[in-house]
């Protein structure tokens, strides 16, 4: 028996009780996961990526291990919900234009000491005080540096497009802004290298374009190294007493925790390992978050039909972005057809060895993203589900 069947064996063992469509994590995967992510980050703290996640369980799980630290959350009101509920160190990733938000921050001493939001405009902090009514705490601010690879005096750029902040000198400005004005404090700075972290580098039948890749993601670490460097000095010139520098990604750990500017490191999909993180060389990681349908209809040899399963991922529409069967294994999809709604037809010889009821499992595409479709996930040890945790969406929040 493959590991993999193995696998398939304890899973449907322990959700035998349980009618699909549904979801779980492998806590041995997940735990394991975990301590390779802080292996990877050689001793500095590594913040969680909650949009990874989105298990305010699983949140708490992981953030009770030494060496991990804080929360990188995605939006103002998630921010909040997470500071109420306990969580004392929360990052906002993106910039917000959540006025009802700002002020509920800027009216709370316990709020607004918990949580720092993202900048990267001046226009930003005029949003933040229209909305402040008679809120006066002071707003912890985050600056982020546009991380993205620029050749040809800038004609060609690779990354991301998300701060308009790109050099030392810029991001040192709006410090400077921020701090000269009354009820703001800048903390921290954020640099995400998504076309490092975010892109695999070994696709499975692409030598070409897998080294391709290697070559620009090595152009990109040389270039970022030495201008990451050189903005903490921008603007530890202005913010002496910054709190913290975070980078990094799931897929670029261990390099960002190789330099010296950065003092923390932020990893979400990791802990699940979901498709997209299968195409490293720098790491491999146990595939811990799954979710099962059910086959509903046998149309002939070699098919089987299951209900739904059509949960794409964001992104540029592509294969890549869809789920993929994975249990048992030799699952394919009807190129007619792909992943459906209702329905979705699948193809191949372990078709005719599934029963109706049976399950098959899947693997999404991005890692937090899952759990916009389940109210709950099934914590599986062994091959025993020993408790059901509500995801985001089971209590009651779809923050975006």
């Amino acid at each position: 028996m493959t590991a993999r069947a193995a696998d398939r064996a304890r899973y449907d063992r322990a959700t035998a009780h349980l009618d699909a469509p549904l979801a779980i994590v492998d806590l041995d995967a997940f735990d394991a996961n975990a301590e390779d992510l802080l292996r990877r980050a050689g001793g500095k703290p590594v913040r969680v990526a909650s949009k990874s996640v989105r298990c305010r369980a699983l949140l708490e799980r992981v953030l009770a291990k030494e060496g991990f630290a804080g929360i990188m959350s995605f939006t103002l009101a998630e921010s909040l919900w997470l500071a109420r509920s306990g969580f004392d160190d929360v990052l906002l990733a993106y910039p917000s234009a959540d006025r009802d938000g700002f002020a509920e921050l800027t009216a709370d001493p316990k709020l607004a000491s918990a949580v720092s939001v993202m900048v990267d405009d001046v226009a930003q902090l005029d949003l933040i005080d229209a909305a402040r009514g008679d809120g006066r705490e002071v707003v912890r601010v985050c600056l982020e540096l546009d991380t993205a690879l620029r050749l040809l005096g800038g004609r060609v750029r690779v990354g991301a497009r998300r701060s308009p902040l790109h050099s030392p000198a810029e991001v040192a400005e709006l410090a400077r802004a921020v701090s000269r004005r009354p009820g703001f404090e800048v903390v921290g700075i954020m640099a995400y290298e998504g076309h490092i972290a975010g892109v695999g580098d070994s696709l499975a039948g692409r030598p070409l374009r897998s080294r391709a890749i290697r070559l620009m993601q090595a152009a990109a670490r040389r270039e970022l190294v030495e201008r990451r460097a050189a903005v903490v000095r921008a603007v530890r010139a202005v913010v002496p007493d910054l709190e913290f520098v975070n980078g990094g990604g799931t897929g670029s750990v261990q390099s960002t925790a190789a330099e010296d500017a950065v003092t923390e490191i932020a990893a979400g999909s990791g802990l699940y390992v979901p498709r997209l993180f299968d195409n490293y060389t720098s790491f491999s990681g146990r595939p811990a978050a799954l979710f099962a349908q059910p086959v509903v209809r046998r149309p002939g040899v070699g098919v089987v039909t299951v209900l739904g399963g059509g949960y794409p991922a964001s992104g540029a529409a592509g294969a890549d972005r869809l789920p993929v069967p994975y249990l048992p294994e030799g699952l394919r999809y009807d190129p007619q057809e792909g992943p459906g709604e209702v329905q979705t037809p699948l193809l191949g010889s372990p078709a005719d060895d599934l029963l109706i009821g049976d399950k098959v499992w899947f693997r999404h595409a991005k890692a937090g993203e899952l759990c916009e479709r389940f109210d709950s996930l099934h914590l599986v040890e062994g091959d025993r589900v020993t408790a059901a945790v509500p995801t985001y969406r089971g209590e009651g929040h779809t923050f975006l």
